[in-house]
């Protein structure tokens, strides 16, 4: 959509004509010619849509409106009945505006456009036309998770798309269609982990006891000469309580705030020597009550001095790989002491079954000072947020200097099952 500074102009002036009823006294005084009412500029301008009442505008091609030679488009504001504006652009001489964005398709379309003659006189004229099918039948569509359902302060949201969009242009027309609205707002950004899938998350974490809604307008638009938007389902989350835990590995303790208060201080015990604990913000991605785990998942010898098999309770789940935080009844003259597990947050029973019960998906789980390397990004839970903002942004196709092509981080080290 563009805007001429005399557009402004006249449809101030109208607004005020109409809210005041005092007709040219409002314009700047009498005879001025941009107090007068808009004139019919049916004569004035062409557009390439469809002609006759059972034709449909191709959605391959832009949509152009020009104006003749007796006058000029000084604004154009196009709208499908979905509510999607479509951006355009209007020449410097007002002789022409085109669309700068993919039309729809089965779209109808209501152009608004402002004209004015060599005198100065505003012209309106209102061009109403509908879409047809596309040329292609191949449907991208986004399925967003996590399922409905409430969720801790730390739940990304991801969109998984139907086929790989490499482009990066093409990139920018998925992203732009796909809306995140949340009350209280919350600032954020998606960012592109592969060819097939988007995270999206605020800079800081979400408030707590927010509605989230998530949704696609991708139907009917043109991402490629191939492809086309399909239909894709909305989703509604909600946060409770703002959680946290956060581990200190050096003082083998956890602290757990709710709402910005501590509400329980927790010994534990974390990866010893050759297993530390990935250091780094972890987004709790299930609970299991029962897990057994054994050494040999992460390359231990059976019959080792380091092997295990193990029926472990209370299991919370921060990575795919196999860190839990969990109880550890074998550890306990450790927990508060030293680090001797094999990756996990051990810690007795008790504690254990209480943090269980408090915490929910989504809820934050952070160690801190731990000689590990640093939670990966992407790949193996939700390490988001261990990126800064500047390159969270910088995964986006729409924000400028974006790197070609943005994917995920290599995982440095990914470990199965631990205790």
């Amino acid at each position: 959509m563009s805007h001429a500074p005399r557009t402004r102009t006249v449809v101030g002036c109208t607004l005020l004509v109409i809210a005041l009823g005092v007709g040219v006294t409002a314009c700047g005084g009498d005879g001025h010619p941009l107090s007068a009412t808009p004139y019919d500029a049916t004569d004035q301008i062409s557009f390439n849509g469809p002609t006759g009442d059972r034709k449909k505008a191709d959605p391959d091609k832009p949509l152009e409106v020009t104006a003749e030679d007796d006058g000029r488009i000084t604004d154009v504001t196009a709208r499908d009945a979905a509510g999607r504006y479509l951006a355009g652009e209007l020449s410097a001489d007002g002789g022409r505006w085109h669309s700068t964005a993919p039309l729809a398709a089965n779209a109808h379309y209501t152009v608004r456009v402002s004209t004015e003659n060599e005198d100065g006189a505003p012209g309106r004229r209102v061009l109403d036309f509908d879409t047809g099918k596309p040329r292609t039948h191949k449907r991208l569509k986004v399925t967003f998770g996590p399922k409905s359902g409430t969720y801790g302060v730390g739940q990304p949201i991801t969109a998984e798309l139907s086929m790989p969009v490499k482009d990066k242009a093409q990139r920018a027309v998925v992203e732009r269609a796909l809306k995140v609205d949340s009350m209280p707002a919350a600032s954020g950004g998606w960012h592109w982990v592969n060819d097939k899938e988007l995270h999206y998350r605020p800079k800081e974490y979400w408030p707590a006891h927010a509605t989230i809604q998530i949704r696609s307008n991708l139907e009917g638009i043109k991402i490629s000469d191939r492809v086309w938007g399909g239909t894709s389902k909305p989703l509604k989350l909600t946060t409770g309580d703002r959680l946290i835990a956060v581990t200190d590995a050096s003082s083998h303790a956890m602290k757990v705030y709710k709402n910005g208060e501590v509400i329980k201080e927790i010994p534990v015990t974390t990866g010893k020597p050759g297993f530390e604990t990935r250091n780094g913000v972890k987004v709790v991605l299930a609970k299991e009550y029962f897990v057994r785990m054994r050494g040999t998942s992460i390359g231990i010898a059976e019959g080792s001095s380091e092997s295990y098999d193990l029926p472990v309770y209370y299991a919370t789940r921060v990575t795919w790989s196999g860190e839990y935080v969990h109880a550890a009844p074998w550890s306990v003259g450790s927990q508060g002491y030293a680090n001797v597990s094999h990756g996990c947050t051990g810690m007795s029973t008790a504690n254990a079954a209480w943090f269980f019960e408090h915490v929910r998906e989504g809820d934050v789980v952070q160690v801190i000072n731990s000689d590990g390397h640093t939670m990966e990004s992407f790949g193996n839970g939700f390490g988001d947020w261990n990126l800064a903002w500047k390159n969270w942004r910088g995964g986006s196709a729409l924000v400028a200097g974006n790197p070609e092509g943005p994917g995920p981080e290599e995982a440095a080290r990914l470990q199965p099952t631990a205790v």
